[in-house]
């Protein structure tokens, strides 16, 4: 039986090999995974800045420029003049996003089918409400208040089956 003190590892191990099997999937799409979650995440997002892309997807800016400007090539984006600021461009998904996003969704929706494999619906839905809670408790720290000295706040821990705050998971 593995312990508590595991979970970090297996967290891991578990994002790594599902973002290998997803990437193997997704090779005859000419996309990387970052290419992917910037389609996803803009398709959320549409209107943010290329910072705000690149902080939500945790990419380096510098690095954001070049996936953008690739997928701009390829009809994947536009960038638009901002209409409070004409120095600034938003992010819009182009015509040629929607059938990738398709087949992205289509390759995740497979990807996870597999992960999940001969794991009951019950356990599967326990399994995610949890980690929804663990991920709230994270962002309730990260954002407690930055004079609450580490040792003396509290956070308290979420309760019940709510996703997190934001999140907007696929659960299919």
């Amino acid at each position: 039986m593995r312990s508590h003190r595991d979970f970090g590892y297996i967290l891991n191990d578990v994002r790594r090999r599902l973002v290998l099997r997803f990437e193997k999937r997704a090779r005859n799409l000419s996309l990387t995974m970052p290419q992917c979650r910037v389609l996803t995440t803009l398709l959320r997002n549409e209107g943010a800045s290329q910072a705000k892309l690149a902080q939500l997807v945790d990419i380096e800016p510098m690095t954001m420029v070049r996936i953008l400007d690739h997928m701009e090539k390829e009809g994947l984006i536009e960038r638009r003049v901002d209409p409070q600021d004409r120095r600034a461009r938003r992010l819009h998904l182009a015509r040629g996003a929607k059938p990738l996003l398709d087949r992205i969704w289509r390759l995740s929706d497979a990807t996870r089918s597999e992960a999940f494999a001969g794991i009951e619906r019950g356990e599967r839905d326990a399994f995610i409400a949890v980690l929804g809670r663990i991920q709230a408790n994270l962002i309730a720290i990260q954002d407690a208040s930055i004079d609450a000295s580490p040792t003396r706040a509290r956070i308290e821990p979420v309760r019940g089956n709510k996703p997190a705050a934001g999140s907007k998971a696929r659960n299919r």
